[in-house]
């Protein structure tokens, strides 16, 4: 489902392609100012198992954004 109303679109995915359970992908879920979201690593399976054109491209800049994300929260735990 795609929500079209405000100054950007939202994407609601009852089902990803990539994500075996719903529980696993909760247990890995991160907060981002206090709303829960997917871990990157699930966003790259699902993009990547879903095999569309779109989500391809954006793989290389999910795995770079995911790959900064990690750097700096080790570098804040430590």
């Amino acid at each position: 489902m795609q929500l079209r109303n405000g100054p950007f679109d939202v994407d609601l995915v009852f089902a990803p392609d990539g994500i075996e359970r719903f529980g696993d992908a909760w247990e890995r879920r991160v907060d981002v100012e206090g709303f829960p979201v997917c871990h990157p690593d699930d966003i790259i399976a699902s993009k990547a198992a879903a095999n569309r054109v779109k989500d391809r491209e954006s793989l290389p800049r999910l795995r770079a954004f995911r790959d900064y994300w990690v750097a700096q929260r080790q570098r804040g735990s430590s």
